[in-house]
């Protein structure tokens, strides 16, 4: 077993009464906040016998009542914060249910008993790479959030050769159909005939924004994997499909990168093997000069 730190329940909800309804049902996997807000608005929610007003508080005691069967919501008050990094392959799609019919992430991850998995941003049906998760909705929260700005790096194969000029733009900046973007690094890594590939590091989480700055200078994108999100890099031997839950010191200073007071740990343990969901699964190949470093790196979270 690792060590797990508690996910912290703020002093001021708990001293005004408790955390917040759709919060705290959030947080046991019951549904998302939105849906328990709509919950909420159509009476579906019941709290000592009354109907559930948005901004209702649950304290010790309180009787929650969903469509007429009681919810055991303190179970879901405090429980271990855990995160998961897993090797998502092309092909899955971050969603927990796809009306088409295709792959999703969630069915590859463990159960939980009393909470649901988190994604820490999506990669697209085309991209693969590192994807973080977490039942820690604070935790997941502070690392989407675009004020933190939290450096994603991307592996990139391309056809064809770039011109330094066009490298020059894309890091000084373009206009795309939702505004100016730009990488804030770029760095040549090599390739064979006419593959090249190159990482790019980008500071925002807007949809396909790897892809459409390359296609905005008529550059196709080949491949696209996501190696390292802040300061977590995907392990090297973390084949397709398969996860890895990271251990005490990894949370600590994951807690610390996301301006979160760093909750008391057990020493390490040694880090177990990551677990392969499928026996079908197979790595997908990564460009031979890519260095892949350890877990996490630890930096300063950007001001």
């Amino acid at each position: 077993m690792k060590a797990k730190a508690p996910v912290r329940v703020k002093k001021a909800e708990t001293e005004e009464g408790g955390e917040r309804i759709q919060k705290v049902l959030a947080r046991g996997g019951v549904g998302s906040r939105r849906e328990i807000e709509r919950w909420i608005d159509e009476g579906r929610l019941t709290l000592n016998g009354n109907p559930v007003q948005l901004g209702d508080r649950l304290k010790a005691g309180d009787r929650l009542v969903l469509n007429d069967r009681i919810i055991n919501w303190e179970k879901f008050a405090i429980q271990p914060t855990r995160v998961l990094l897993y090797h998502k392959p092309t092909g899955e799609v971050v969603t927990r249910r796809d009306p088409e019919g295709r792959p999703v992430v969630f069915a590859n991850l463990p159960k939980l008993q009393t909470a649901r998995w988190i994604a820490v941003g999506r990669l697209d049906i085309n991209t693969s790479g590192l994807l973080l998760l977490t039942n820690n909705g604070e935790l997941a929260n502070r690392l989407m959030h675009p004020s933190t700005q939290v450096e994603r790096e991307y592996a990139v194969r391309i056809l064809g050769d770039v011109s330094d000029a066009t490298l020059e733009l894309l890091k000084k900046g373009v206009e795309l159909e939702d505004g100016k973007a730009k990488f804030d690094q770029i760095h040549y890594f090599g390739g064979e005939g006419a593959n090249k590939w190159y990482h790019v590091i980008v500071s925002e989480g807007r949809n396909r924004l790897v892809r459409r700055l390359w296609e905005s200078q008529n550059v196709t994108v080949s491949r696209l994997m996501r190696v390292r999100y802040g300061p977590v890099v995907l392990p090297e031997r973390l084949k397709a499909k398969a996860h890895y839950e990271v251990n005490g010191k990894e949370l600590e200073l994951l807690f610390e990168f996301a301006g979160m007071t760093p909750e008391k740990v057990q020493e390490d343990k040694p880090a177990s093997k990551p677990r392969q969901t499928s026996k079908s699964a197979r790595p997908e190949s990564k460009p031979k000069s890519e260095p892949v470093p350890q877990r996490m790196r630890k930096r300063e979270p950007r001001k």
